[in-house]
């Protein structure tokens, strides 16, 4: 009887986290509670494990020099796997510890899936790579989701980049695409590069699909080559991105590959081998940036490796844009530091300054990054604004 009465009250108590938002104090005692929600197996791990590794460096110093209003931070990180569904139980897990507000997740499908949870328990989210826009608002109301945030920026703006660089700078005509149609990053981002790219003029001349967990795309590209592109636009993640490239270069298709930010792995260059050379991608951040050559050696020294870009700095900002919620607040609660987090201003990050876009969740003004396949190692081409 006592078994069933206990798990009576976890049940309510679970129930009333999710839908009246009365977490446990965050902050109660000597510990503020952060939660992290992060892909530390499977194919987003690359990323994952370097954004825990960096905020776990960075909270290390924050304590070692007194916390935060005299308090430790504790970072509680559990494993998303990459996953929505799972995105969703870890976020109820973490929630239930009782976290002021999460750092993460990094995919957009997990970040849309955890909104369903964040939202009705009233704890905010700040998405470290996440980069739909229906993350941080709500498709059906067009209205922006109160404890969704973010720090990168979105598709339409990195899809705009892309198209830019490659019609203005790489004076390229012709374009295809190849996407994969179960994923909302490579279905949209791919659907913003071809509104730009048109709108500058150029010609798409292939537009096709594969489906998540193909691994063979010959037969897609042997339509695409008969099309002879000058740019291929590969929107997916590092994986398939590297596999789309060797097997379009055993073909023998001759064309310029760019892509998003999910490239954004030493896994590019591991899978893809010397096809890869010469490829463009758009980046939020790069190891080569000279605002985070402080972070970037601390990180060597203390994990002997290169964090992968970009979700360590990213999940950072993140971090201090809490902590200034905090602060402002004076307090742990999560629904005012939602609402402080929405009046971000001019705020000094890891990245630079951070400002949010009440209307949006979105960071205001934040440039992307070109980077180049060069030598086995990704080359910071250029600072890129669109225009």
């Amino acid at each position: 009887m006592r078994k069933k009465w206990l798990a009576v009250l976890m049940a309510v108590s679970i129930f009333c986290l999710m839908l009246s938002g009365c977490s446990p104090a965050a902050g109660k005692g000597d510990v503020i509670k952060i939660g992290e929600a992060v892909a530390l197996t499977g194919d987003n791990s690359a990323w994952g494990q370097p954004e825990k590794n960096a905020l776990e460096m960075e909270i290390a110093k924050i304590n070692a020099n007194g916390g935060v209003m005299g308090k430790q931070l504790q970072l509680i990180a559990y494993d998303t796997r990459g996953d929505a569904t799972e995105g969703v139980n870890v976020t109820k897990r973490l929630i239930s510890d009782g976290v002021c507000a999460i750092i993460g997740p990094g995919q957009s499908g997990v970040a849309i899936a955890m909104s369903s949870v964040t939202e009705p328990g009233k704890v905010p989210f700040i998405a470290t790579s996440a980069t739909n826009p229906k993350v941080t608002v709500d498709e059906k109301t067009g209205q922006v989701r109160k404890f969704s945030f973010r720090t990168c920026f979105i598709d339409p703006f990195q899809g705009t980049v892309a198209a830019q660089f490659a019609a203005k700078d790489l004076k390229l005509k012709t374009a295809a695409v190849i996407y994969d149609v179960g994923s909302d990053y490579s279905s949209w981002l791919g659907k913003y590069f071809i509104e730009e790219f048109e709108k500058q003029g150029g010609k798409i001349v292939a537009n096709e699909a594969f489906r998540s967990g193909e691994l063979d795309f010959r037969a897609v590209l042997g339509k695409i080559k008969e099309t002879q592109p000058e740019i291929l636009f590969i929107p997916t993640m590092q994986k398939e991105a590297s596999l789309i490239i060797k097997q379009s270069a055993d073909l023998g298709i001759k064309t310029q590959y760019i892509g998003g930010d999910g490239w954004a792995s030493p896994d590019l260059v591991t899978l893809g081998g010397p096809a890869v050379e010469g490829s463009y991608f758009v980046n939020v951040a790069s190891l080569e940036d000279p605002d985070i050559q402080g972070f970037v050696k601390e990180y060597k020294e203390k994990y002997k490796a290169d964090p992968v870009m970009p979700n360590p700095v990213m999940a950072i900002d993140a971090l201090y844009a809490i902590i200034d919620a905090i602060k402002q607040t004076n307090g742990t609660d999560p629904v005012k530091i939602a609402e402080q987090l929405e009046k971000t201003k001019d705020l000094q990050v890891l990245s630079g300054k951070l400002t949010i876009d009440p209307a949006t969740h979105n960071p205001l003004n934040k440039p992307a990054i070109i980077q180049k396949v060069e030598g086995g190692n990704f080359i910071l081409f250029k600072k890129y604004v669109t225009e």
